[in-house]
This record gives structure tokens, C-alpha cells and sequence, in this order.
């Protein structure tokens, strides 16, 4: 049974252009999905934290409104409430891509507040991109992208194929003019080539051994198009 290494946020707050600090954290559905899927493709799971801490879920992201409903919301919290590994992570620093077979990065607003700027994270996404194995990221995970550079300064991810959740989302939720910065416009700005999809939409795009989902509804096709990679 191979490994796959899952690197969640360690924020519980996301701190807004005001100062404001927003509660947030992991993404529920782009945790649960993905691992659902590689589970019973017979992976198994190892969660990884800045510092080992256990990863907060957003609240917002277990609300029926969300979820179809309250018997969707309270499905999908007793699903995430049962995965052990969350209660257990490694600490980030102390990773190695060596040890897992693809690496997969959730989002939630938290990577915007603590992956965007973890020099231990991006070092581990450089390493991850250049070991040939399949890296998954979704959502705002790859807020996480913006740390990793070569040692010479230059964006790792340059000139990728990308997508990642889009200014018009982050307008329609209702945090774009809140915001300190918005994750396409600095993964534009890195040199990436953003490939926006319609909002709320599923939308995969793949390039070389990255793998990218641009927001919630994308995170299981996102988790199956890595399964195929890793037959």
C-alpha cells in the first residue's frame, strides 16, 4: 500500500485587508473527497501540518447550504469526524516526498493566511514537482504555490498550466473587495497560466505532473484524474 501525503493549513483565521481576522481553515469537501477516493483506491493517508498542528475545518464548509441540505452537512461532518489522520498530523518540516507516492494540498481560506508565505511548505512543493510524482492542489490550496522558488529566486511554478479559485468566485462570495490579495491575480502575477473555469463549476486542469481544481466541486475529479496517474 503506497502513501499519499496530504498538507492542510494550520490557520484558523484569515486576516483581511482591515486587519479583520476571519475564521477559516481547511475546506471540508476538498479534504473528504479526495480522501474518500484514494482511500478505497487503497492509499493511505498521512495529513501534514506547519508545525504538527491539528488543522481547524471551516464551519462554512459544513453547512447545509453547502452540502445539498442539512442530511448532506451532517453526512459529510460524520465522515470528516471519523478520519483519524486528521487528529494526527506530521509536522511539515519533517516531510519527505521520497516516502509518498503523490502529494495533495486542500484549500479553504487558511493556505492564503499560512501555506502562501511557509517556506518549509514550498520547499516541499519544489521537491514534489521535480520528484516526477502526481501533485494535486484545489481550490485556494494553491495559495501554498506562491513559497515555492527555485534557489535562485525564480517562482517554481512558472509557466504552468494552472487554475485555482477565481477572482469571480472570490467576488461572488463576497471577499474579493476584503481581501488583502486575490490568488489569481498572484498566481497570474508568478508567471503561471491561470486557466479560469466557469464559477462553482467543476474544472481540472492538468499539466505535466501538476494538477490543479479550481473550487470544491472540482476536488473529486481533481482526486480522480490523480488515481489514473497513479494507476
Amino acid at each position: 500500500m503506497s502513501k499519499i501525503l496530504f498538507v492542510l493549513t494550520g490557520a484558523d483565521r484569515w486576516t483581511l485587508a482591515d486587519g479583520t481576522r476571519h475564521p477559516t481553515g481547511f475546506w471540508a469537501e476538498e479534504f473528504v473527497a479526495p480522501y474518500r477516493a484514494f482511500s478505497q483506491a487503497g492509499h493511505e493517508i498521512v495529513v501534514a501540518t506547519p508545525g504538527g498542528v491539528i488543522p481547524t475545518v471551516d464551519q462554512g464548509s459544513l453547512s447545509a447550504d453547502v452540502n445539498g441540505g442539512q442530511a448532506g452537512a451532517d453526512a459529510l461532518a460524520a465522515e470528516l469526524e471519523a478520519i483519524t489522520a486528521l487528529k494526527e498530523p506530521i509536522e511539515i518540516e519533517e516531510a519527505d516526498v521520497a516516502d509518498y507516492a503523490a502529494v495533495f494540498y486542500p484549500g479553504g481560506h487558511g493556505p492564503m493566511e499560512d501555506l502562501a508565505v511557509n517556506a518549509d511548505s514550498g520547499r516541499l512543493l519544489t521537491a514534489a514537482l521535480d520528484s516526477g510524482k502526481p501533485l494535486g492542489v484545489v481550490c485556494h490550496g494553491p495559495a501554498a504555490l506562491l513559497a515555492a522558488e527555485r534557489p535562485d529566486g525564480t517562482p517554481a511554478f512558472a509557466g504552468y498550466r494552472l487554475t485555482g479559485f477565481t477572482n469571480a468566485e472570490e467576488t461572488q462570495a463576497g471577499f474579493a473587495d476584503k481581501a488583502k490579495w486575490l490568488l489569481q491575480d498572484r498566481l497570474t502575477a508568478l508567471g503561471a497560466d491561470f486557466q479560469a473555469g466557469e464559477p462553482w463549476g467543476p474544472h481540472v486542469v492538468v499539466d505535466r505532473t501538476l494538477y490543479t481544481g479550481q473550487n470544491p466541486a472540482s476536488s473529486a475529479p481533481l482526486a480522480a484524474e490523480m488515481l489514473k496517474a497513479l494507476g
